[in-house]
């Protein structure tokens, strides 16, 4: 009976004690993206950028090596040092090109940190076609802003400066634009948008065809993607250098050293001022900048848009560009170019995507692993490249 009582009591306080202890509190949504958030490493401003042993995040440093050492051989033979063939290849000049350039070069990123480097990574050259997918992403913050409603939008609703008001152009939205889909016609800064004439385009002379309707034939056109910027320079009211500077560069903790250059001819009034507009390319002048700015631009979108605690552009214009637009044109997204199909770099994700210019430029993003390559002058296929990379990453 005594012990059935000891029993029933220690029965009794076990139950009351358990009653008094709550449960461990169970961190909240914001509390888990912080934590989430705070594992992730953004490089400081400048030279304040940590260098990792490859081993330390996960790679193989030999393999890793030997495939920097294969693209320190891989140097460029389409561009001279001296860009003396620039005209022969793009045509006739309107801008600018430095005297010299810097010989192939380049940057590996795992997790955000520096893995591997080799070349003049901070000289300032032109980077061609990148500047396609730097206008891209000021799309990204124009439609952010709500400057643009939407992207289907004919650019007509916006832009009243008669390059707009033929039936043919009246129908191209800024989709089409970004897609260069946009067939639109006309000349702009002396070049006419078919590119016919050896003497102004070089070797890039194409034949005459009809046009087609907006948004139903891909074709590479830099005039096009020229009329594109000064579009959206019309609505920024703000030179669009100042817009990239503004809005991603020095949030990103660029350097001050990458420029954009307009052609000698490509100025407009707006509002009683003069201010350049720029273009997507440097057949004719363009954008110059390093290659370690380009890599903090591929870092910012390895990121989904963010940087640090702050949200450059948005999770969803960064999907929606690296996204395939198809079926008309290549694999590319709103002037990136994609690996959905897997042909552009057989040896990587088909999650992958880079921004393209001539010379080799090349700024690869890799969600899957993690990584973002930056190679510059060279004539080495990046699939060749990548492969090597990420045969260093261990399993």
């Amino acid at each position: 009976m005594i012990k059935s009582k000891f029993l029933y009591l220690a029965l009794a306080l076990s139950m009351g004690f358990s009653a008094c202890q709550q449960p461990p509190e169970q961190p909240t949504a914001t509390a888990q993206t912080q934590t989430t958030e705070a594992k992730v490493y953004y490089p400081g401003k400048g030279e304040n950028w940590e260098t990792k042993k490859p081993e330390e995040v996960g790679m193989d440093a030999t393999l890793l090596q030997q495939a920097v050492e294969w693209a320190k051989q891989q140097e460029t033979t389409q561009m001279p040092k001296d860009f003396s063939t620039q005209e022969e290849i793009f045509g006739k000049m309107l801008g600018p090109v430095p005297n010299d350039r810097a010989s192939t070069n380049g940057i590996i990123l795992k997790n955000g940190y520096i893995v591997a480097e080799w070349g003049e990574t901070e000289r300032v050259d032109p980077t061609y076609s990148v500047a396609k997918s730097v206008l891209s992403t000021i799309l990204g913050i124009t439609i952010d802003r709500g400057l643009i409603k939407d992207i289907k939008d004919p650019v007509a609703n916006y832009v009243q400066d008669g390059g707009y008001d033929s039936e043919q152009n009246r129908k191209v939205t800024w989709e089409h634009h970004v897609r260069q889909t946009s067939e639109w016609e006309g000349e702009l800064w002396g070049k006419k948008h078919d590119f016919v004439g050896k003497e102004e385009y070089g070797r890039g002379e194409r034949k005459p065809r009809e046009l087609q309707e907006p948004g139903t034939y891909y074709e590479y056109n830099d005039v096009r993607i020229n009329r594109f910027a000064l579009s959206m320079l019309r609505l920024w009211k703000k030179p669009l250098p100042e817009v990239f500077k503004d809005e991603v560069m020095d949030p990103i903790d660029a350097s001050n050293t990458w420029k954009y250059v307009p052609y000698h001819n490509s100025y407009v009034e707006i509002d009683g001022k003069r201010m350049p507009s720029v273009s997507g390319g440097t057949r004719w002048g363009g954008l110059w900048i390093s290659a370690r700015d380009e890599a903090r631009f591929g870092y910012l979108f390895l990121r989904n848009g963010r940087w640090k605690d702050k949200q450059i552009v948005s999770e969803e214009w960064v999907k929606e560009a690296t996204t395939q637009r198809g079926p008309v044109g290549p694999d590319y997204g709103y002037l990136w170019w994609l690996n959905t199909e897997g042909k552009a770099w057989p040896s990587a994700p088909t999650t992958s995507y880079a921004a393209l210019g001539a010379g080799q430029n090349t700024i690869w993003v890799d969600p899957e692993h993690d990584i973002v390559i930056v190679w510059r002058w060279h004539h080495g296929n990046p699939d060749e490249l990548i492969k090597r990379v990420l045969a260093a990453v261990k399993e």
